[in-house]
């Protein structure tokens, strides 16, 4: 009886002893978020551009869409530098209000859609957009790709039984350096360079940690890259990847390709160091893509 006087008496006071902890987290300034990757399938008659814009909120608040007065992508060749043998433009606009998903602008006076015809190695694109006053300013180069080979479901398995594993077979161009993006869907993306592998065939394995049903179809897509962007890309995965929740700090912060501007007199110098908090988070890349779709078994 003792024993059952003393063990309600624990719980008693284990329940008395809950308090609510308020956490002070530092006031910071909201950035802007720019999504915009660009995924060139050749094809399809053109590229799909969908910018997404957003802005940062409290740690626990979900990021939301925001506007931006104007934004605009232009695209060429460049000869010497800042020199382009010729410029083409796409004027962009918010496809629904409130939406901050920018597209090409359909009441335009001309079709500002972007044929993947014209979209050629070597080829540059600059987004330029304002938002709330400030000035942004992105520049990349086109990423082209290989095909995949062949995507099999494997039997095998790394850590867990309940894995499923997907083979991917995929052979380098010989000709340049490479660099791969893969989306394996889900928000599970993967890095590859061709360093070990120049101009050969490369095969393999990738394990979705989640039990996959049978008779759902997977997706995988293969994406250039160029080497910033693949950099980017290794840091985003690494960190999102390996967390240690959401007061875990950051391996480093994952900065991209959309700089501030704003008052800058010399734009080939709108990444120097003197200004190094100076840019919106996400990224601006056109890469070619191809993808390949599996039925798991």
């Amino acid at each position: 009886m003792k024993k059952g006087i003393l063990y309600i008496v624990g719980l008693l006071l284990l329940f008395a002893c809950e308090d609510v902890i308020d956490v002070d987290l530092p006031e910071v300034e909201a950035k802007l978020i720019v999504d915009g990757l660009l995924r060139v399938d050749k094809s399809q008659e053109f590229v799909n551009v969908e910018i997404r814009m957003k802005e940062t909120t409290n740690y626990f608040d979900e990021n939301l869409p925001t506007q931006v007065e104007n934004a605009v992508i232009t695209y060429g060749i460049p000869l010497n530098g800042d020199i382009f043998e010729s410029l083409a433009f796409c004027s962009l606009a918010e496809r629904e209000p409130g939406s901050g998903i920018y597209v090409p602008d359909p009441n335009f006076s001309s079709d500002q859609r972007i044929r993947t015809s014209v979209v050629e190695p070597g080829m540059v694109f600059i987004l330029e957009l304002t938002h709330k006053g400030k000035r942004y300013y992105a520049r990349t180069e086109y990423a082209p790709t290989v095909p995949i080979d062949h995507l099999e479901q494997g039997d095998g398995t790394l850590f867990d039984e309940e894995e499923t594993e997907v083979v991917v077979t995929f052979t380098d161009d010989g000709d340049r350096d490479d660099f791969y993006v893969f989306d394996f869907g889900f928000g599970e993306f993967l890095t590859v360079e061709d360093q070990f592998f120049q101009g050969q065939e490369f095969e393999f394995s990738y394990f979705y940690d989640d039990s996959l049903n049978a008779g759902q179809d997977i997706t995988v897509s293969i994406l250039g890259a160029t080497q910033d962007f693949y950099n980017y890309m290794d840091l985003v995965i690494e960190q999102t990847t390996n967390t240690g929740g959401v007061f875990q700090t950051p391996v480093a912060t994952a900065r991209g390709n959309v700089f501030d501007i704003t008052g800058l007199d010399n734009i080939n110098i709108f990444d120097n160091v003197e200004r190094p908090n100076d840019f919106a988070l996400g990224y601006f890349a056109v890469v070619q893509t191809y993808s390949q779709t599996i039925t798991i078994e």
